[in-house]
This record gives C-alpha cells, sequence and structure tokens, in this order.
C-alpha cells in the first residue's frame, strides 16, 4: 500500500461530500480542488550580494520539499541598479502528494507560529477562484533554523483552485482547516 497524505485522505472523504451538498453539484467531478500551489519569493537585496540568493533558494527548498528555481529579472532597472538576466527572486509551483504535505504543514504547525496570528485575511482572492497572501517571515516553517538565517524576507503563498468563484475557493480552503479571520 503507497503513502498517501492525510489532506488528500481529508479531501476525498470529508471535503468533497460536504461541498457537493452546499453547492448541488451534480457530479462529484464538479466539486473544486486545489491545483497547486505556488510559492514566489523576492530577494531585493540580491542585486549586491548573489549568495543572497542561493540561500533563499536553500531555504525555499527546505520549506518547500522540493527544489526551488533562482527568477531572473526581464529587463534593465537603473534606479535599483538591476541588468536583465540577474536573480532576483526564487519559486517553487507544488502539485500533487508534495503540495498536500507542505499545506497540511502550514496549516497546521506553519501559521500558528506566526507572532500575533489571528487568522488569514481573506482579501487575497482573485475573483476566479485563486487565493494569495503574504507571510512576513519564512523562519514561522520548523525546516528553518533561526540560527543559520542571515536576512528574515517574507514570501507569496498561492492556491490555483479550479473554484469558478471566490466563495466556492474559500469554502473548499475553509473545509481543509484554513485559518480565515472572521
Amino acid at each position: 500500500m503507497s503513502y498517501v497524505p492525510r489532506l488528500l485522505e481529508k479531501y476525498k472523504n470529508e471535503v468533497v461530500p460536504n461541498l457537493k451538498g452546499k453547492y448541488d453539484y451534480k457530479s462529484v467531478m464538479q466539486v473544486p480542488k486545489i491545483e497547486k500551489i505556488c510559492l514566489n519569493q523576492g530577494v531585493g537585496s540580491a542585486v549586491s550580494d548573489k549568495k543572497q540568493v542561493e540561500n533563499a533558494v536553500e531555504e525555499m527548498t527546505a520549506i518547500a520539499g522540493q527544489k526551488a528555481l533562482p527568477v531572473t529579472s526581464r529587463k534593465d532597472v537603473s534606479n535599483f541598479k538591476l541588468r536583465k538576466g540577474m536573480p532576483i527572486g526564487v519559486k517553487v509551483t507544488l502539485r500533487g502528494d508534495k503540495m498536500y504535505e507542505f499545506l497540511d504543514r502550514l496549516i497546521s504547525v506553519a501559521l500558528p507560529r506566526t507572532r500575533d496570528f489571528k487568522g488569514v485575511s481573506a482579501k487575497g482572492f482573485d475573483g476566479r477562484g485563486n487565493f494569495t497572501f503574504g507571510i512576513q517571515e519564512q523562519i514561522i516553517f520548523p525546516e528553518i533554523d533561526i540560527d543559520k538565517v542571515n536576512n528574515i524576507t517574507g514570501m507569496d503563498i498561492t492556491f490555483v483552485t479550479s473554484a469558478n468563484t471566490n466563495e466556492e475557493a474559500k469554502s473548499l480552503l475553509g473545509e481543509f482547516g484554513f485559518p480565515f479571520n472572521k
């Protein structure tokens, strides 16, 4: 028997029946699901120090459990001393089992470790069922050793869902136990 993530089991056994009854879907295939989770981290100080991007790649790889990719600039910006092709950020796209594992760690471990945490604002929906929110400190993840962190940076986390409306997407994330503030 192969390993199945806890939240994938929860999706099949609890979330699908609950959403199907709430929104009157005719088929189980109409129930929205999370398609992918994208993690993005801008490293503004990378213009002067190339080592910053390498450290960010290592940290993001530890957080996501999947190799992170450096992102390069697309054009020159003289005010920021930025040249085309310079590494300025890090990104990871999670799908499948790794996505559910990351979501589980985010909801149950990382977000509660945030200072003065009162929930995540529900203002990050884009109108098409996708949700984005930001984290100020990457040290909320237990995979990061605080003693080895040179500078504290935040990141953006985007949930791409198959939901058609914001209400459906919020219900989907809420069923997983996502801590929206009231």
